[in-house]
């Protein structure tokens, strides 16, 4: 047997879902122009956009607003080559490149983006923005506005008092980003789960400005299948004393709270096949038997707390939770119907996804299939083959990388 720490250090480094975005160097802050980047070379610089103000879709104001973005390609003249990808749940603006040669990792579609790659930064401009309530926010890469971030009224952190805001306010921050550039239309957008929903709302909301749509691993609405995994998710952090409903920012944080709800993110987000194939019932201590002690753990027990105790360290819970009232409040195009939502669509659309994923029910994404195709669009369905369930559509996205490239070049 493995020694525990020697045995979940490298299980974790081989298997860790830890989006690479939380990995990399400081921070590079710049003021936003509207200059078209220069051609990648495979090094980003992270940079800053800020609105003096904006009022969310229920209504509440938020003065300043402040994400980081970044982009790989140039913009060509005509300002009509941009990609948007909007990123999942727990990750970051990072999906390609690196912010320095020495960073561990590339962003998590690095697979996919740069140049001769299917979204070919020699063709295309692509661009990716953190959101707002970013969970990293304790990243030196992310900028994010949200309840762990000052309130220039009290010069405190918002906790609760920071409003709720949707998967459409998302979007609408992120328009605002790509109008400071001269940027009206989206050649395509293209996003993994939290971002598939992004993807949906933006082909919804603005059908005149989306010439392609590719949501990956996510569904038009959230079902109750996933209501309900979400809603336990953010149990173990309203279940920790600490929390003190939200109000902790000058005390102790709920880390044992966030923990446990990374925990579950992080398996959720798997598949009992790459469990069963990754571990045994090895011991996490090969000294201390789980059949005879109370506290003795198995390995993929502790290497599931380890991921997850390094990922609370740039996270905060209550950006966690205000991403699950976000995600379970979703249906596409912000109303009441789904058919109507998903039948404003016009763009092709191109949907990747699992029949293995524990998280969005493929049945739920065939049905957001057909339904954007019942309202006159047309809909490609392409599933991922492997063993990681929802991770399927980070990890094995380079499966369908011939398949969007020539989607892009339709």
């Amino acid at each position: 047997m493995h020694d525990r720490i020697e045995h979940s250090t490298m299980i974790a480094q081989r298997h860790s879902p830890l989006a690479p975005a939380l990995l990399g160097a400081a921070l590079i802050t710049a003021l936003l122009t509207s200059m078209p980047a220069t051609a990648w070379d495979g090094l980003v610089e992270k940079q800053v956009f800020e609105l003096d103000e904006y009022t969310t879709v229920g209504g509440d104001t938020i003065a300043p607003v402040r994400i980081g973005w970044e982009a790989y390609g140039t913009l060509n003249e005509e300002r009509d080559n941009v990609i948007l990808i909007t990123h999942f749940f727990s990750g970051t603006s990072h999906a390609a490149g690196r912010y320095t040669e020495d960073d561990a990792a590339p962003g998590y579609w690095d697979a996919i983006i740069g140049p001769g790659k299917p979204l070919d930064t020699d063709e295309y401009y692509i661009i990716s923005s953190d959101t707002l309530v970013n969970l990293n926010v304790h990243d030196p890469n992310v900028t994010t506005t949200g309840p762990a971030t000052p309130n220039p009224e009290t010069g405190e952190p918002w906790g609760t008092d920071f409003p709720l805001v949707t998967i459409r306010d998302f979007v609408e921050v992120q328009k605002a980003l790509l109008e400071s550039q001269g940027i009206e239309r989206l050649h395509a957008v293209m996003g993994p789960s939290m971002g598939a929903l992004q993807a949906y709302e933006w082909a919804s909301t603005y059908p005149e400005r989306v010439e392609r749509l590719i949501p990956v691993i996510g569904g038009g609405v959230a079902d109750p299948w996933l209501l309900a995994t979400l809603s336990a998710w953010a149990a173990p952090i309203r279940l920790d004393a600490n929390w003190n409903e939200g109000d902790y920012y000058d005390s102790e944080p709920p880390l044992d709270g966030l923990r446990e709800a990374l925990k579950l993110v992080t398996l959720n987000a798997n598949h009992w096949l790459w469990a069963n194939e990754t571990f045994d019932r090895s011991w996490a201590d090969e000294d201390a038997d789980p059949t005879r002690e109370l506290d003795a753990r198995y390995a993929i027990e502790q290497t599931l707390d380890d991921i997850a105790a390094a990922r609370a360290e740039l996270a905060d819970a209550n950006h966690l939770l205000y991403l699950v009232k976000a995600n379970q409040s979703f249906i596409a195009g912000h109303g009441g119907s789904l058919e109507e939502g998903l039948g404003r669509i016009e763009a092709p659309t191109l949907i990747l996804y699992s029949e293995n994923d524990l998280v969005f029910a493929p049945e739920g994404v065939r049905q957001t299939a057909e339904l954007i195709e019942e309202g006159g669009a047309d809909v490609e369905l392409v599933t991922l083959e492997g063993k990681r369930g929802h991770l399927d559509g980070i990890l094995a996205i380079d499966q369908a990388g011939e398949r969007i490239r020539a989607f892009l070049a339709k």
